[in-house]
């Protein structure tokens, strides 16, 4: 039978989300997956709901579409509020911005609090790569694809000119995934 893992990235419009979705699925494809993804975000660009589904496949995708969660990303308060309750239970992972989001202790799945938008401030001095801290994080925690290949789509997505401070961002959450891991 055909292994399938589905994540979805939330937030809102300027964290990111949706480039994190391309990064993570590009990653699949090198890592000979079968993909589908698909993003959405509201009306507003910035500031509004923003989210990022991505179907990991050993075989071809059958439903191009997230049916609910395996994992979900959640960078926002709003974005952990809505979809929270959409993740497999027993099995599934939630990976939350522990700066943003009080988890709610009745859901019957794992939680991972990841402090990305402090680090992404503090240590690497532009809160626009959290959403990269969040995919190294997850990589670290799940290993749903390979440490080369996101570095490979990193390397082919993300301008030269923020190409290291990204790199740097991954690093950084590989090593917070790895604590959760450790």
């Amino acid at each position: 039978m055909t292994e399938i893992k589905q994540v979805r990235l939330s937030g809102f419009g300027g964290q990111g989300v949706v480039l994190a979705g391309l990064l993570l699925g590009q990653a699949g494809v090198f890592d000979g997956k079968y993909i589908s993804g698909s993003n959405s975000y509201g009306a507003q660009a910035r500031g509004s709901g923003c989210k990022s589904e991505i179907v990991f496949s050993d075989g071809p995708v059958d439903f191009p579409h997230l049916t609910i969660a395996d994992i979900l990303i959640a960078m926002s308060r709003g974005a952990y509020d809505n979809y929270c309750t959409d993740v497999r239970t027993e099995s599934g992972l939630i990976l939350y911005d522990q700066g943003f989001v009080t988890p709610k202790d009745n859901l019957k799945v794992k939680h991972l609090g990841i402090p990305a938008n402090e680090v992404s401030v503090k240590r690497l001095k532009n809160k626009q790569v959290s959403n990269i801290v969040f995919l190294g994080a997850l990589i670290e925690a799940t290993r749903i694809v390979s440490a080369g290949a996101i570095r490979k789509a990193i390397s082919m997505h993300v301008s030269e000119r923020f190409r290291s401070l990204n790199l740097k961002a991954l690093q950084a959450g590989m090593e917070l995934g790895r604590e959760f891991n450790g």
